[in-house]
């Protein structure tokens, strides 16, 4: 069988604090503890599976306070949840008290209309106010957009592509 649109998706990765983890995803994100178990389990280590209970995907924390796998995130490592409406600063703030670092996105697209959040790992959490769409047509691929920044405004032109002959 091959994998499907409804196909479930784990993301895992590794933790140096499974209790930090714990703290900053379920009770700053507000994540529900979908799974945890102790270093007795299969495998030998704890791990901590968080999510949404009909979500189609989870994460999975491993605990690696051994440093055996180091955590390894990037400016470019992004979890981004497309909220479709403001983000609410009451949130971030839980995410700040439960040790998470609000920091600038290095593409700056993701600071216009959302927050960027790193956990205790350091891995970044996106929270955009944009809205997820999975449809994109040819005539979406062969536009631009300029968007002109101001202190009181944001201006968008959106056009043709240009002629490169590639649309």
């Amino acid at each position: 069988m091959k994998p499907l649109p409804s196909s479930h998706v784990r993301i895992a990765r590794p933790s140096r604090d499974l209790r930090a983890t714990e703290r900053f995803w379920v009770n700053g994100l507000g994540l529900d503890v979908l799974y945890r178990a102790d270093s007795s389990a299969e495998g030998g280590q704890a791990l901590l599976m968080a999510g949404w209970p009909d979500a189609a995907w989870h994460l999975e924390f491993v605990d690696d306070r051994e440093g055996e796998t180091p955590a390894a995130p990037s400016e470019e490592d992004l979890l981004v949840l497309y909220l479709d409406g403001d983000v609410e600063e009451g949130t971030i703030n839980r995410l700040v008290d439960a040790g998470g670092t609000r920091v600038a996105s290095r593409n700056p697209y993701w600071d216009h209309g959302g927050v960027t959040i790193a956990d205790p790992d350091g891995y970044r959490l996106v929270l955009t106010s944009r809205r997820w769409s999975s449809t994109v047509s040819t005539k979406d691929l062969c536009t631009y957009t300029t968007i002109s920044l101001r202190p009181d405004e944001i201006i968008r032109d959106h056009g043709p592509a240009p002629p490169h002959g590639r649309c």
